[in-house]
């Protein structure tokens, strides 16, 4: 029996069918499959402008195969356009707003399977945990990249513009320079052209096996995205018919397939958060250690943004991550018997996959970027419980400084942009800025490009519990666990203690400060009143967990 029959079918649910008739609905459409098309098309980003169009083309993917498509939208927060203000703390509570929406949207309606279509970074993992959730019939659709813009004979993107912003105010570019980039950086519709978190995310659905093999690379203004947006809805349909949930996809294995591709794209330190957050909604057992096993024995292979050379329509061409897939497969790096939303099995999508592609961007396996991945797990005094620094197009691997402790990120930001009072050779330490503490965990590109943009960039490291964005890059440490607001050791540090920052030994330690003297400050040390008293962000920092754990909430019983 369909799950919306329990809606529709009988007498008792007359008055449920009264309402479909009033928006068109015949007998005959309510005795199909009732497939929710759930996007986070807004006006709010570029990332998502183009989300209802697809939805449209879903729509028509699961009207041909039998179904009857329900509509319905939710939030997706704008990353890049909070970046580096007070409402950059709402875009890791939005991902659990969305998850939340979906499922109610799903739960209050009895639909029989969605269509998870998002596009800006916080919806793709929110859409995906919704799925885990809910576990029926589903299948995640991504919104497509932006194509770069070009300014002086070269791509750029939003990192260049963010970037920019620094060498402007250490007088390397003019006004006019900076207005230029500014103008020319975001050309049209779709998410961050660069291996940021979005795409990073895109790349992952694919690999997890719930989105369509190739859908993941694709650009927003190609032709081919409403090609896929109408087969996702098929494949709905199609996993209705065999009672093909996402838990049968989402396996442990699954989640090894998703972190061996992460490591060999050198993509987004936010995809460790955000697997982390997946795997618990799927009843998966994943933790950092899974991560830091499988980057040692993974390489890295794809030249992107922004450690690297290309973005992501540069991978496209080259043969999208169904590449990236092949060339792990055929070095036995990932698990060819995982269920996919097709139906088949990873090996069997890459059956007919042809690498013929003449291309610089993806480097064979055994003549890799590097011999191990990029996303690396410390842990140490400073993070017993971890912390993540990605290494993708850095020279540097370790650091040893004092730091400039900061309790938020503007006043760093004022310090290392406006003051300048931040000299090479220390390490800014941005703290209670964690989930809880921040609350929110907000991303730190603003400062973390200033510092690049100033040629700060191997010269000045970065330690701090909350995130960065997938376009960061220089050494910089986020997700340290636990964070201030619980009390970890982040928030006992001074201004001039010594940090000491070993990537090869994966390690973060404070290497200045006896024993003796930490628990003599953490007698001292007193947790911080909340921020926010009322509302959604005070909702979220009485539930939240650590990000070691994927900074998801926990119900209190």
């Amino acid at each position: 029996m369909l799950r919306s029959q329990k809606v529709l079918e009988g007498v008792k649910n007359s008055p449920h069918r009264a309402y479909y008739k009033a928006m068109g609905l015949s007998d005959s459409d309510l005795a199909r499959p009732l497939v929710g098309i759930a996007s986070t098309w807004n006006e709010a980003t570029p990332c998502n402008i183009h989300l209802d169009a697809l939805a449209k083309k879903s729509s028509e993917g699961v009207s041909v195969s039998g179904g009857t498509p329900r509509q319905f939208v939710t939030i997706a927060v704008s990353d890049g356009i909070a970046m580096g203000t007070e409402g950059m703390k709402a875009s890791l509570v939005s991902r659990e707003v969305i998850a939340d929406s979906v499922e109610l949207m799903i739960r209050a309606h009895e639909y029989d399977g969605f269509v998870g279509i998002a596009g800006c970074d916080k919806s793709l993992p929110g859409m995906i945990m919704a799925m885990a959730r809910l576990n029926i019939p589903s299948a995640f659709l991504y919104g497509g990249t932006i194509m770069p813009g070009s300014c002086n004979g070269r791509d750029i993107t939003i990192q260049d513009a963010f970037e920019a912003v620094g060498a402007f105010e250490a007088g390397k570019i003019t006004l006019d320079d900076l207005k230029n980039i500014e103008n020319l950086s975001c050309p049209g519709a779709g998410s961050c052209a660069g291996l940021y978190t979005a795409n990073t995310m895109a790349s992952l659905s694919e690999a997890l096996g719930v989105a369509l093999p190739g859908s993941a690379s694709p650009p927003a203004v190609d032709g081919r995205r409403a090609l896929l947006a109408r087969e996702t809805g098929r494949v709905v349909m199609q996993a209705i018919e065999s009672d093909l949930k996402p838990r049968d996809i989402m396996t442990f294995e699954a989640f090894e397939n998703a972190i061996a591709v992460l490591q060999a794209i050198g993509g987004s330190t936010n995809a460790i958060l955000h697997l982390l957050a997946i795997s618990k909604e799927a009843g998966v057992n994943l933790s950092l250690d899974d991560f830091e096993r499988i980057r040692k024995k993974v390489p890295h292979i794809a030249d992107l943004r922004p450690g690297g050379r290309y973005v992501m329509s540069d991978l496209d061409k080259a043969g999208g991550v169904p590449l990236i897939i092949k060339k792990l497969l055929e070095k036995n790096l990932i698990h060819p018997n995982c269920l996919t939303i097709t139906g088949k099995s990873v090996e069997e999508n890459m059956k007919d996959f042809k690498d013929d592609h003449i291309q610089n961007v993806v480097r064979p396996i055994d003549s890799p970027l590097a011999a191990t991945g990029t996303d690396v797990i410390l842990r140490g005094t400073l993070a017993p419980e971890g912390a993540v620094v990605k290494i993708a197009g850095i020279s540097v691997r370790s650091f040893k400084g004092r730091v400039r402790v900061f309790d938020c990120e503007e006043d760093a930001f004022d310090a290392v942009s406006v003051k300048k009072v931040v000299e090479p050779g220390e390490i800014v330490v941005i703290r209670y800025e964690g989930p809880k503490g921040g609350p929110g965990m907000r991303e730190m590109l603003s400062i973390t490009a200033a510092i690049i943009g100033q040629g700060l960039g191997e010269r000045v490291a970065l330690v701090t519990d909350g995130r960065f964005s997938g376009a960061t890059r220089g050494l910089m440490v986020g997700h340290v666990c636990p964070e201030a607001a619980v009390g970890g050791p982040i928030a006992l540090l001074r201004d001039g203690d010594l940090i000491e920052i070993d990537v090869e030994r994966g390690r973060v330690d404070i290497a200045s400060v006896s024993n003796e003297e930490l628990e003599k400050r953490r007698a001292l040390w007193k947790a911080p009143q909340p921020k926010y008293k009322s509302g959604a962000l005070a909702k979220y920092a009485s539930l939240v967990g650590q990000a070691s754990e994927g900074a998801i909430c926990y119900p209190k019983f």
